[in-house]
C-alpha cells in the first residue's frame, strides 16, 4: 500500500472532524444505538482459510461504494515521501483473469508516474460475490526506477503458495465491522475496518456527504494507519495517512465512470 507524506491540513479537505476523532480513538461519533452488527460477522478475518464457489462470483462489480465498470478511471493526486507530487490513474480494463483458485476476476489496473515516469504499475484482481461483497484477490506489481522494474515485491495470488483472498469492500458496512483485505504471509496482510457511514468530504473533484470512513491497517506494519473515505456512486475519494508525523493525503482530482 503507498502512503501519502504530507499534512493532513490541507485547505481543500474538510471531513466530520467528530468523527475523525473517534477514528483515533479519542471520542465517540455516528450511532450511539450499539446495533451497528457485530464486528466481522462472516467476512474473513485473520489468516483463516476460505474456501470460495467460483460459481457464486461476477466480474460485474455494482457495490454502491466502490463501482467498477469497465472503463471507469479515477485520477488522484499523492505526494510521495520526498515531497514529490504524483499523479496515480486507477483504471477498471474490459480484461478479467482466473484466479488460481478458480473465481475469475475484474482486472484494475492501477499507474503511479512522478512527471510522466512509471513509479509503480499493478494490476489488481477483484471479484464480487453474490452478496455484493467486493473480494480481493491479489495483485501483480511492479515498482519501477529510471524506467526499469527494479521490485515486484507485495505482487501475489489467492490460492498461491498459501495466499488467502480478503474483502476491500462489505456489501453492507456497518459500524465497528472488521475483515482481512488480504493475506499473504510475511508479505500482505492488510486489514480494514468500519469506522462511520456519515462523513463529509471535500476533495478537487467534489464535496461528499454520508460517506464512508473505513481504516486500513497493517500488523506488519505497526506505523501504518489509514482513514479512507468511498462515496457512493464514485469509489474512493481521499487517503488520510495517520500513522506518521505530518500524516499525508491522497485525493480524487477527477472520476469518469464506464
Amino acid at each position: 500500500m503507498r502512503l501519502p507524506m504530507v499534512p493532513i491540513g490541507h485547505p481543500r479537505i474538510a471531513i466530520g472532524v467528530g468523527c475523525l476523532v473517534a477514528a483515533l480513538g479519542l471520542a465517540g461519533c455516528g450511532d450511539d444505538d450499539g446495533d451497528g452488527g457485530s464486528p466481522g460477522g462472516e467476512l474473513p478475518q485473520g489468516s483463516e482459510p476460505v474456501d470460495l464457489d467460483p460459481a457464486d462470483f461476477t466480474t460485474e462489480i455494482d457495490n454502491s461504494f466502490w463501482p467498477m465498470s469497465p472503463g471507469s478511471r479515477w485520477v488522484y493526486d499523492e505526494i510521495d515521501e520526498d515531497g514529490n507530487v504524483l499523479k496515480v490513474e486507477v483504471t477498471v480494463t474490459e480484461k478479467t483473469k482466473t484466479i488460481a483458485n478458480g473465481v475469475e476476476a475484474r482486472v484494475v489496473r492501477d499507474v503511479v508516474t512522478d512527471d510522466g515516469e512509471p513509479v509503480e504499475i499493478t494490476d489488481d484482481w477483484y471479484a464480487q460475490d453474490s452478496e455484493g461483497n467486493v473480494w480481493y484477490l491479489g495483485e501483480d506489481t511492479a515498482e519501477y526506477e529510471n524506467g526499469k522494474v527494479v521490485t515486484r515485491a507485495g505482487s501475489f495470488e489467492a490460492g498461491v503458495d498459501g495466499a488467502q483472498p480478503g474483502v476491500i469492500m462489505p456489501a453492507d458496512p456497518q459500524d465497528d465491522t472488521t475483515y482481512r483485505q488480504e493475506y499473504y504471509a510475511g508479505e500482505a496482510e492488510d486489514e480494514g475496518e468500519i469506522l462511520s457511514l456519515d462523513q463529509q468530504v471535500a476533495v478537487p473533484f467534489g464535496r461528499f456527504t454520508d460517506a464512508l470512513m473505513t481504516r486500513d491497517t497493517n500488523p506488519l506494519e505497526p506505523k501504518v494507519n489509514e482513514l479512507k473515505f468511498y462515496a457512493r456512486n464514485v469509489g474512493p475519494v481521499l487517503t488520510l495517512d495517520v500513522g506518521t508525523v505530518g500524516g499525508g493525503r491522497e485525493e480524487l482530482v477527477s472520476y469518469t465512470p464506464g
